[in-house]
């Protein structure tokens, strides 16, 4: 076991209506990774912002190599070598990578000039550190997810930071990054750095960390080293029960054919055939970059199609943009709630009723009891967790948020829904109540398109499996026969015949 280089001790705090921290405790060592756990709301990123800064605790007390210390600001934990890198990278897209790295710690010459040859020969050091060869001088705009987390990571060694808080950073980066991102990880352990580890992603758990703090709701469950841990006693203490089924499929009678897909074609997909019927789901699989969600942008009149034929409920279906999509009858759930899904500062009433104003309108005014009443009912039915239906959308949780969006689709009352990564960014046990909610829609005959970048909720919930590659269709498959094997096979497949041709 390393040195105790931070501790949180009975950290306690109260918001108006809700108590976010009951006397929880945390523990960093140097040159470990520790996974901070918990579902959705249990009070992980309150205790982050508690550390940095960002809110003042109310009880308990933190310890930092030894010394008590309370923080005012994010600065202030950045100055004292605690460096937080969130899921929603901080970086600004227009500036070079050694601006951003260097941003409020710009390095000058004694005149007072900017020295901006010291910042790039920093920053190409600090960018072997972390195994990436990038051009300090380009723009984070031109970079991958990947890339940039690289350089989020970068940033912290600039300022020396002895503990590096990682909140979800796998969370966008396909297997082959997320393979270098721990690599990294691993660097940063051997040079006694103390990190601090939030996923969703259960299985990095045992693969990347060495002990575990379970949180939940609100209130300290344990901490463990992982090698006493397995996913069954894990998840039990996350969510306080058995989750005996993780992905709990419902076999439902095919209705008619809704969705019926010809030939469809632009810049992004290539003569697609898909046909999609009542009562069902039909998973999308594919590699990062198959066309799955320009697919699904497409139908939904975001990108103009050249060629094809498309009918949705027997009739001919064709968007030009989303709002004459859903009046039609087709709606898209997008993969990224957050700058997509939801409008932030607007409350869970005013985004769930935001793509159906018609039904709540009276003359020029909103109908305030109809949206209540309405309002009311998504929350109660979809279990959406939250004091207030006024209640901002920025301070719910991942899988409320994801519940406010999947409630706003609902309400447009769509005969073909398009689910584009579902779950991503949500916890084990949001997860299935989401699965939930997808039986129910299949069992009053909703057509549903789901798109998921992991292969096990695609196998466990579709009825049929499309697998993409490179915006074509590459094959279909019967929930019956199929595996992971198969659908990778049918991807590998092209990519040796595409390999060949260049040949």
């Amino acid at each position: 076991m390393g040195k105790m280089i931070l501790q949180l001790k009975g950290i306690d705090k109260s918001f108006p209506g809700v108590h976010a921290l009951r006397e929880v405790d945390l523990n960093v060592y140097e040159g470990e990774v520790m996974a901070l756990l918990g579902e959705n709301g249990a009070g992980k990123s309150t205790l982050m912002k508690v550390l940095t800064g960002v809110l003042a605790r109310d009880g308990g007390e933190i310890l930092y190599q030894g010394k008590p210390v309370s923080y005012r600001n994010v600065r202030q934990a950045q100055d004292d070598g605690i460096a937080i890198i969130h899921q929603e990278l901080n970086l600004i897209p227009k500036m070079r990578i050694y601006e951003n790295i260097f941003l409020g710690r710009e390095r000058k010459k004694k005149s007072g000039a900017l020295d901006i040859r010291t910042m790039i020969e920093t920053t190409r050091e600090l960018l072997e550190r972390v195994r990436v060869q990038l051009d300090p001088r380009e723009r984070i705009e031109n970079l991958s997810i990947a890339q940039q987390q690289m350089v989020e990571i970068a940033k912290a060694l600039l300022l020396d930071a002895k503990v590096i808080v990682m909140d979800e950073p796998t969370d966008a980066l396909p297997d082959e990054e997320v393979d270098s991102l721990f690599g990294v990880i691993r660097q940063l352990k051997a040079q006694g750095k103390g990190l601090i580890y939030i996923t969703h992603r259960l299985k990095e758990v045992f693969e990347i960390c060495d002990r575990a703090t379970i949180l939940r709701d609100g209130s300290f469950i344990g901490e463990l080293p992982v090698r006493e841990l397995n996913m069954e006693n894990l998840v039990s203490m996350m969510v306080g029960r058995e989750l005996t089924e993780q992905f709990p499929y419902v076999k439902t009678a095919r209705g008619r054919e809704m969705l019926v897909v010809k030939g469809l074609s632009n810049a992004h997909v290539h003569d697609i055939d898909l046909t999609l019927y009542a009562g069902e789901v039909l998973g999308v699989a594919g590699l990062v970059g198959s066309g799955r969600t320009e697919l699904a942008k497409t139908l939904y009149g975001l990108y103009p199609w050249e060629k094809g034929e498309v009918t949705l409920n027997g009739k001919p279906y064709r968007a030009e943009k989303p709002s004459e999509a859903i009046a039609q009858g087709l709606f898209y759930m997008t993969e990224d709630r957050k700058r997509n899904g939801l409008v932030m500062l607007m409350d869970v009433a005013g985004n769930i009723t935001l793509s159906s104003l018609s039904r709540i309108r009276k003359g020029m005014s909103i109908d305030a009891k109809a949206e209540r009443e309405i309002v009311s009912d998504y929350i109660e039915k979809i279990n959406i967790r939250t004091p207030s239906m006024r209640q901002r959308a920025r301070n719910l949780s991942g899988g409320n948020q994801q519940k406010v969006v999947l409630s706003k689709a609902l309400m447009t009352e769509p005969n073909v829904l398009i689910l584009d990564e579902p779950t991503r960014g949500i916890d084990v046990g949001a997860k299935k109540e989401i699965y939930h909610l997808i039986n129910e829609m299949k069992e009053r005959g909703v057509a549903i398109l789901m798109i998921s970048s992991e292969m096990p909720e695609i196998l466990g919930m579709s009825d049929r499996i499309l697998v993409l590659y490179d915006g074509r269709v590459r094959g279909e498959l019967d929930r019956e026969e199929a595996t992971q094997e198969k659908i990778m096979s049918l991807i590998l497949s092209d990519i040796q015949r595409k390999e060949a041709v260049s040949v």
